[in-house]
């Protein structure tokens, strides 16, 4: 039980600052992409060691696909996760409705009309396969060499930083299926009928990222 209370936790304040900055700053590149990056960092070196600290349903794929987790271990992980992001952005939600911010954003992910740039379907798709695909491989490479093991929420923090920088314009990055499911409930809307975007391309960068990991990475 408690690897799933960590992983609530973990995905409670990875949503709560991570969209919370993004509204807050008028979704300001850097500050947004460090508040993911820095929630993630701190995190890992709280609960790391309790649940591995996934706090992405993305991830707990490729470890499941990795045999790190079993089947029904991998149903509660995402659970919990879901969980944890819905409460964050309840938070969120709480505070800006008493704010002149307002709740229009939540900092939902999209496409289109909820795209800074007004990607299409196809760019949104492809940009949340990519990036899901680096920050799941990275994780992977990590998390498998137990000499990195002092850094490696550092290196999986920075890294989700980066593949921030460049999707913030774009899809608003997702790479997280929990992350974007919260937000887009509480919105409704076009952000709730575009979600399945952002539920299902992170899930297929995670698992093409396990598959070339197994072929590159795992010895024979």
């Amino acid at each position: 039980m408690k690897k799933y209370i960590a992983e609530f936790i973990g995905t409670f304040t990875l949503v709560l600052f991570g969209t919370g900055v993004a509204v807050v700053t008028g979704g300001n590149l850097v500050a947004t992409a460090l508040a993911f990056g820095l929630a993630i960092i701190a995190s890992a070196y709280v609960i790391g060691n309790i649940s591995g600290c996934h706090v992405n349903p993305a991830v707990s794929l490729a470890m499941y696909i990795n045999k790190k987790l079993t089947l029904k271990e991998f149903g509660l992980y995402v659970v919990a996760q879901v969980l944890g992001a819905i409460a964050g952005t309840a938070v969120l939600y709480l505070i800006l409705n008493n704010s002149s911010v307002g709740v229009s954003s939540l900092g939902a992910n999209g496409y289109g009309v909820l795209s800074a740039t007004d990607v299409s379907l196809f760019a949104a798709i492809v940009t949340e396969v990519v990036l899901t695909f680096i920050f799941v491989y990275t994780i992977l490479g990590v998390t498998s060499d137990k000499s990195k093991d002092n850094i490696a929420g550092i290196i999986i923090g920075l890294t989700l930083t980066f593949v921030h920088l460049l999707g913030i314009g774009l899809t608003g990055t997702s790479v997280n299926p929990a992350r974007s499911l919260a937000p887009a409930i509480f919105l409704g809307g076009t952000a709730l009928k575009q979600v399945w975007v952002f539920i299902l391309s992170p899930l297929v960068g995670a698992a093409l990222a396990s598959l070339v990991f197994k072929y590159l990475n795992t010895k024979k």
